[in-house]
């Protein structure tokens, strides 16, 4: 039987080395403040965010709004949270 007590989540943690650009897509209905929620999100993770280099990408109907983010990631504790900030908030539906 092996030492080694790797999770997966060690071993995602070894693929990814920090710090990063990493890009996250949040999806939520298409309303005013939306965009300016995620974005305020982002910056409180990633006190250097751009705003400029958001991504909008609408649904076919109009409906729902894509929003991708890019954040400076130095840890995977920081990813995390911001996943969960995210995945919490009540105008996200989805965070990809």
């Amino acid at each position: 039987m092996s030492a080694s007590h790797d999770t997966s989540a060690d071993r995602r943690e070894a693929l990814i080395e920090y710090p990063v650009r990493f890009p996250i897509k949040v999806v939520g209905v298409n309303e005013d403040g939306f965009v300016h929620a995620i974005t305020h999100l982002a910056r409180q993770f990633d006190p250097t965010f751009d705003a400029a280099t958001v991504e909008l990408r609408e649904s076919g109907g109009g409906k729902y709004l894509g929003v991708t983010i890019t954040v400076l990631a130095t840890s995977r504790a920081q990813l995390d949270d911001l996943y969960r900030a995210l995945s919490t908030h009540p105008m996200a539906r989805w965070v990809l």
